[in-house]
């Protein structure tokens, strides 16, 4: 019975001094250095000075947590009405300024398409069929070499791709011309 007493006080007493332990670790824990660095707060920066973070003494931080927005449902519109995006939303142009408009728009394309046909005769050129020139810097490093030609036959099949669109979008503007006529 007297070694069970003494067993059972010495757990006990084992107890204690772990729960002891364990608080006061923890509040050391807490303890740890607040910085401000502008507009944010931490405990982890490296070199808070470096940072021009200063220390915050003797205040709690609290962060808020963010309010939900407010969506406000859009107006429906009505049974039978299309909706209105502007003011001329709704109003139909004129056909000659149409034309005009088509005719700007065929302009523009084709300038773009004849900037992209130059790009690509200047892309194969500097390609010279997947052997291009080595320039001085990749005399010595000749995976910057290949970086480099790799980079160029991405932009020749890039720029290849965007000419085969424009001209597919000068086609779609031209089939329309004819259909509108």
């Amino acid at each position: 019975m007297l070694f069970m007493l003494k067993s059972a006080r010495s757990a006990a007493m084992a107890l204690c001094l772990g729960l002891y332990a364990l608080g006061y670790a923890g509040a050391g824990l807490a303890q740890q250095p607040i910085y401000r660095c502008g507009n944010e707060f931490t405990n982890t920066v490296a070199d808070p000075l470096a940072r021009g973070c200063q220390r915050v003494e003797g205040a709690s931080v609290s962060v808020p947590a963010p309010r939900p927005l407010k969506v406000q449902p859009a107006a429906l519109p009505r049974a039978g009405t299309t909706p209105q995006v502007g003011p001329i939303a709704g109003a139909r142009v004129d056909a000659q300024e149409q034309r005009a408009r088509d005719a700007d728009a065929r302009q523009i394309l084709s300038a773009e398409l004849k900037r992209a046909e130059a790009r690509q005769l200047e892309l194969q050129r500097d390609y010279n069929q997947g052997q291009p020139e080595r320039r001085a810097d990749e005399s010595r490093n000749y995976q910057k070499y290949l970086d480099r030609v790799a980079e160029i036959k991405a932009s020749l099949a890039r720029n290849e791709s965007d000419i085969a669109s424009i001209r597919r979008e000068l086609a779609r503007q031209q089939g329309a011309a004819l259909v509108g006529k």
